[in-house]
């Protein structure tokens, strides 16, 4: 048997012992090892799982991922050897019947595939409790009207990538039933599938997917090229992946899991390399989506604009967590979307996006990373936003932040339109983290409250007198953090509550490229910025500024010495900006 270093042994069996649950282990012969990019990958999984409890519950890796899962070796003494010779195949085992160029393997072991088929099959049809594992070992099967290996009925079949192999399987564009099976993929699996291995593997599919599981699909190594005209990977009650390199291509999805029970739907990435381009969505799951460690490249709407389909770069129904990784995306609709939460607990995201740069319809959480939107029509957009900490830098050419929709309609400009307008269960709230925003709407935006706490804010707001770099529907706090925003003068609003000094001035017409200054009575800077375009009305407001307290505030030639003998001072507002400077 093929084995790897101890040390790698000891450690997957250390990570999955840390783990609370086990009903899914095997002790099979074969699992006595198993790769360092799967051990490392699935033990910083569980790492992430374990800070990220507190705030969000995530899958955990010991559940998805099984020792036999993470070992891409194989028993070689007890292998059944299959020979693919073009037309036809040739085994010695009775386990293996084969007619024509259709391979059928019967009975649980371990087979290995080697050579060429040039229309043929690989079927797996043996009892409900048996374990299968095929090996391709250098091999390349064509269908033209069938998929290239199909599991009709197993426990559990391994297909596993030999080492330095590059293995090919290919469709001819149509898919002929041969039961009562809608066969519509290259790799077509009624029960678990895992893949695992470290050798390549190339799917061509120009009628239909890549690899379908109507059960779990799993997958612990491998570099894959697919190319399909529906989804290039998809699994029906969960796909779990451990590591693998991946350049996807996909005339629908390039991976999604999705179910009508909504325990199931599930999508896991711990880890690997994705190149991910979609006529649909990058990444789907009907359920919850966690993405744990991994560097993504993502591309949807490559088909077209289409507005009538969904190109998201990830997608969850119910749940989205974000515990690491790298996210490149450029979609035509939003790049990070859920129907229900999103949370982001530490990683770099850069987005760009034809709609919004992340939406929930629920609550969108960030503890931690880096959250870049480079383009969007709304930057961050959900019922709630709650900041606590990271750094996040948000251009949109609508509002930055939007909490549960505004007064000027925003989201309707974009592809999903604005639901949450009206609704004053809205909170925009902020803790913590940095926070830059540059907004052709309003900058931080919501239909409820605006609460700010701790942070460091800086908004770029509006041009126009439609919008201002605060909007809010029915309060607004602080009680912390810093905040400096520049905006347009037509709609500009203070805060309506505070516990530290909050000013708003009329500052006159002034350029991009002037500097904003705050300073105490003793020339002591508190708060400064360069202003990326024009503006006329700045809100400030820091822990320092205190009430009886003397500052200074200074935009180009312009400079205005006040006293506060109100926290809060300077309104504003529809009415014209009249009272900027004077008293609430």
């Amino acid at each position: 048997m093929k084995k790897t270093q101890c040390l790698f042994a000891l450690l997957l069996v250390l990570c999955l012992l840390l783990c609370a649950c086990s009903e899914k282990k095997e002790t099979a012969a074969s699992t006595a090892s198993a790769g360092t990019q799967s051990a490392e990958t699935v033990t910083n999984a569980a790492q992430q799982s374990t800070a990220a409890e507190s705030e969000v519950r995530t899958p955990d890796p010991a559940d998805l991922f099984t020792l036999r899962d993470l070992d891409g070796s194989w028993d070689e003494d007890a292998a059944v050897r299959i020979r693919l010779e073009g037309d036809s195949a040739s085994c010695d085992s009775s386990a293996v019947q084969i007619s024509g160029a259709t391979v059928t393997i019967a009975a649980e072991g371990v087979y290995v595939l080697t050579g060429t088929l040039s229309d043929g099959e690989i079927i797996v049809n043996c009892s409900k409790e048996e374990k299968v594992q095929l090996v391709l070992n250098g091999a390349e099967i064509h269908s033209a009207d069938f998929a290239a290996i199909y599991v009709a009925q197993a426990d559990k079949v391994f297909l596993t990538l030999a080492d330095g192999t590059v293995n090919t399987l290919t469709n001819g564009g149509s898919f002929t039933a041969s039961d009562e099976s809608n066969v519509d993929a290259v790799i077509f699996a009624k029960d678990d599938l895992t893949i695992n291995g470290s050798g390549a593997l190339l799917i061509t599919s120009p009628g239909g997917h890549g690899v379908v599981g109507k059960d779990e699909v799993t997958i612990c190594g491998g570099s894959f090229e697919i190319t399909s005209a529906k989804t290039a990977i998809s699994g029906k009650d969960s796909l779990s992946v451990s590591s693998g390199v991946f350049k996807l291509i996909a005339g629908t999805d390039a991976m999604k899991s999705e179910n009508d029970d909504t325990t199931l739907g599930n999508v896991y990435l711990a880890g690997g390399s994705y190149n991910l381009s979609a006529d649909g969505d990058g990444v789907s799951a009907s359920g919850t989506l966690t993405v744990a460690g991994g560097s993504y490249t993502v591309l949807t709407g490559s088909g077209g604009n289409d507005t009538d389909k969904s190109q998201k770069g990830m997608k969850a129904g119910s749940a989205l967590t974000i515990l690491d990784g790298t996210i490149w995306v450029s979609s035509t609709d939003d790049s990070i979307h859920s129907n229900g939460s999103i949370t982001v607990l530490a990683g770099t995201l850069n987005l760009s996006s034809g709609d919004d740069g992340v939406h929930a319809d629920d609550t969108v959480t960030v503890a931690g990373g880096s959250v870049t939107v480079r383009e969007s029509y709304e930057g961050i957009e959900g019922l709630k936003i709650c900041l606590r900490g990271g750094e996040l830098e948000i251009t949109a050419s609508d509002d930055g932040l939007n909490a549960g929709g505004g007064g000027d309609s925003s989201g309707y400009g974009g592809r999903g339109g604005d639901m949450f307008s009206g609704n004053s269960d809205a909170l925009l709230e902020i803790s913590g983290g940095t926070v830059t925003v540059n907004a052709g709407g309003d900058g931080l935006d919501t239909n409820g409250s605006l609460n700010l706490s701790g942070g460091t804010v800086t908004v770029y707001g509006p041009t126009n007198d439609g919008n201002g770099s605060l909007d809010y529907g029915t309060d607004a706090a602080v009680t912390g953090g810093s905040l400096i925003a520049l905006g347009s003068s037509g709609m500009a609003v203070n805060f309506r509550s505070a516990t530290q000094g909050a000013i708003l001035l009329n500052v006159g017409s002034q350029s991009a490229g002037t500097t904003v200054t705050l300073t105490d009575a003793d020339g002591n800077v508190l708060l400064s910025c360069t202003a990326e375009k024009a503006f006329a009305a700045v809100n400030l407001t820091c822990p320092e500024l205190a009430q009886g307290g003397t500052y200074t505030v200074t935009a180009g030639a312009f400079s205005q010495t006040l006293t506060l003998d109100s926290l809060i001072t300077g309104s504003g507002g529809p009415g014209g900006p009249g009272g900027f400077g004077g008293r609430r």
